[in-house]
């Protein structure tokens, strides 16, 4: 599709990407009382069956293969300009072609909420003031609401706050709501006004850190190639000092007055990096996630757009982001699997990020400890150049690991003595301990101990797991919940039992047994307030003695210094995964989650329970490195024809029955089938066959996984593949999908 010039005259029509499952542009005419310039990338509303919608202009051409005489106009031209740069516009248009997804849906996944209802970006906040005099009655009035006397007091004397202030001085929405509702404060709408594009920074007032000399190298390199697209995996031990080389070529590019895009997998990494940032650079820096408001993320997104934003930070979907004037992309933690969108528009933000390097003409930095199969292998191809930091920064030493074998021994709530005994030592010395498990709730399990019944999902082929804290039985995959219940629903006996452990037990248990050490569990039940998570940071980097227990959430580029002890409750999940990534997954959390420990000058040691401790994968972990177990998977997957060697996809099914799933997806193989044969195309095809989660979320799943040599060769078959599924006729209810490069086979 081309981004060809605008539309100013009549007898032209112009193509519009609109929000459906359709994968085609709908052809209109330009508006029949207008006279605006219609430009690719700028919002059209636009009649689109009984309704009308907002779409988003793509090209202009002379002819349609509708009569003009059936096409509509155009109803509104909402922008004046587009809304985002060439470079932009092409990588979306890029990504709608290569993960093979409609392009309206992803032009419309790339807008902020508002802007895809037709609102303005030209954007207002919200500010909350004081009504009328302050009397020292209406103060009394509010009684013991501590909190609503100091977020009233906050807000008189600071005259006005804003309302994304609010919660950043650790007040909730509802003590606002509490005194808005009293007629204490009320609500004003403030145009935001475009402050123009920031000024550059002045390198010499900086204090930036000497690098050593891994850290210099890697900086060069990336440095003699600040004005050309390049792609650079910085591929560094945890505590290496990856974000220092980040920076310093930040400070470079916004010395120069060029913006600074930088990718982070998880919210909760956020105001980590947001606070190293700001404390380095004095320029304006935006945030983009999804858990700001509305006006807050486009306020953000205009930000980034005009250039008033030197540096924007986000999530995922921050790739979409316009900028001005860009002049670096970092993704950081690039092995990470959230960076895969797992629904809708399944794009992975890492590699639309090189795509939109190279569009931009500037430098990508993909910084990890554990880098991807796919990263390693294109710099083995010389498609990205490999900088490596063998060295951990400053005094930091090397941690030691070790297995222990819980093959044979009894363990106490999943500890073993030996790693009970140590963490004892570590607390004793005052040091902070991290405990680590991948499985939230009390305990996996409830079983009735009479008959065996076990507590299922009614809609996923999966068990609920206990939760204490609020006390219930919730469903991990599909979010279903059910009071926790008294007796067996099958025998009526009373006797149940938990089985496993999780979090919220571990850490019943680590406060009966350190009694006078504070346990603070990260997981995301503990954590769904920002306020709160911050606060448990807080405490930690204090750097008092304490146990942190935690998921994932907890192995993800945090940096506690005071770490000197990590274990590892149960390793042994990734070794039998039915996922061919299992592996690769359990080792990266497990470096990950180690290199937490022994960052600054006080040694680190890690303990890895296991009942398989001899299996081939942990001991390559734990005796060598990385880059070593790397190695060995590759081998694996090359002779096993799976990527990063061959390049797949999987075509998805769901029903609320098993056999229309598995019947539409037995008539798309034949299809294949077909097309392979008819274009000589080197296809294999595996399937269809049930999903190893065969029901999730009350629907059956059924996949067919399509493999290739040749990336070229398998975008062509879905290209076609595709148009051929969106003509046949599919049962009521059933959803199809397709998935590019999957992260998950589950």
């Amino acid at each position: 599709m081309s981004t060809s010039t605008s539309v100013k005259h009549r007898g032209l029509i112009i193509r519009v990407a609109i929000p459906s499952p359709l994968r085609r542009l709908f052809d209109y005419l330009p508006p029949s009382d207008s006279e605006q310039t219609i430009y690719p990338g700028v919002r059209v509303r636009v009649p689109f069956g009984n309704r009308e919608v907002v779409g988003l202009a793509v090209e202009c051409v002379n002819q349609s293969n509708l009569e003009t005489g059936r096409l509509k106009a155009i109803s509104a031209v909402l922008d004046v300009e587009p809304l985002f740069t060439p470079a932009l516009f092409r990588t979306l248009l890029w990504g709608a072609s290569y993960y093979q997804h409609p392009v309206g849906e992803v032009i419309h996944s790339a807008l902020p909420g508002r802007l895809r209802l037709g609102k303005s970006y030209k954007t207002a906040r919200i500010i909350w003031r004081v009504t009328g005099e302050h009397t020292e009655e209406r103060v009394t009035a509010l009684g013991r609401a501590k909190k609503q006397r100091a977020l009233l007091e906050l807000i008189e004397n600071s005259g006005e706050l804003a309302d994304s202030e609010v919660e950043a001085s650790g007040f909730s929405r509802s003590i606002l709501n509490q005194l808005r509702d009293k007629q204490l404060i009320e609500k004003h709408w403030v145009a935001v006004a475009d402050q123009g594009f920031f000024p550059a920074i002045d390198e010499s007032g900086l204090q930036a850190p000497t690098l050593n000399n891994d850290q210099q190298a890697a900086f060069q390199s990336i440095a003699r190639r600040l004005d050309e697209f390049s792609c650079f995996l910085l591929d560094g031990v945890t505590g290496s000092g990856k974000t220092e080389v980040y920076m310093q070529v930040m400070q470079r590019q916004l010395a120069r007055g060029r913006q600074c895009l930088v990718l982070v997998p998880e919210i909760g990494l956020t105001p980590q990096t947001v606070t190293r940032f700001k404390k380095r650079f004095a320029c304006p820096l935006v945030v983009l996630h999804s858990g700001l408001t509305d006006a807050d993320r486009v306020a953000a997104w205009n930000q980034a757009r005009n250039g008033s934003a030197a540096i924007i930070i986000g999530t995922r979907s921050a790739i979409f982001t316009p900028l001005a004037n860009p002049g670096l992309i970092v993704v950081d933690e690039e092995h990470d699997a959230s960076f895969k969108q797992q629904d809708g528009f399944r794009y992975s933000a890492r590699d639309l990020a090189v795509m939109r390097g190279r569009e931009e003409g500037v430098p990508v930095i993909l910084g990890s400890a554990t880098p991807s199969l796919e990263s390693l292998h294109n710099c083995s191809t010389d498609k990205f150049d490999h900088l490596i930091l063998s060295e951990r920064a400053g005094n930091a030493v090397f941690t030691s690991m070790e297995l222990v074998d819980i093959s044979q021994g009894t363990l106490d709530s999943g500890f073993s003595e030996q790693l009970l005994y140590k963490m004892e030592q570590h607390l004793n010395a005052r040091n902070q301990v991290l405990v680590f498990i991948n499985r939230r709730g009390f305990a996996p399990v409830l079983s009735c101990t009479t008959c065996g019944w076990l507590a299922e999902c009614d809609k996923c082929i999966a068990q609920l797991t206990v939760h204490t804290k609020p006390p219930g039985l919730r469903c991990h995959h599909c979010g279903t919940s059910r009071k926790l219940l008294s007796g067996c629903p099958i025998c009526k006996s009373r006797d149940l039992a938990t089985f496993g452990v999780g979090t919220q037990k571990i850490e019943e248990f680590l406060k009966s047994r350190f009694p006078s050490c504070p346990v603070i569990r990260i997981d995301r039940d503990s954590t769904r307030s920002r306020v709160r998570f911050e606060a448990m940071l807080e405490q930690i980097n204090k750097g008092d003695s304490c146990l942190m227990l935690g998921t994932q959430m907890l192995a993800k580029g945090h940096h506690f210094p005071n770490i000197t002890l990590v274990v590892v409750l149960d390793a042994d999940a990734g070794l039998f995964s039915a996922d061919f990534r299992g592996q690769e997954h359990m080792a990266q959390t497990i470096i990950q989650v180690a290199g937490r420990a022994g960052r600054a000058e006080r040694a680190g040691e890690v303990y890895i329970q296991s009942r398989h401790a001899g299996h081939a994968v942990l001991q390559s972990l734990v005796r060598g490195s990385y880059a070593e177990f790397a190695q060995l998977l590759l081998m694996e997957r090359q002779s096993a024809a799976m990527p990063p060697f061959q390049h797949l996809a999987l075509l998805r099914a769901e029903a609320k029955e098993l056999q229309p799933a598995l019947a539409f997806l037995n008539r798309v193989g034949a299809h294949a089938g077909t097309l392979c044969a008819k274009q000589n195309l080197a296809i294999d095809r595996v399937g269809p066959v049930p999903a190893p989660m065969e029901k999730r979320a009350g629907r059956y799943r059924v996949q067919l996984q399509l493999k290739s040599p040749s990336r070229g060769m398998l975008q062509e078959f879905l290209s076609h593949l595709c148009v051929q599924i969106e003509s046949m006729n599919q049962p009521a209810g059933l959803r199809w999908s397709i998935d590019v490069d999957p992260q998950d086979l589950i």
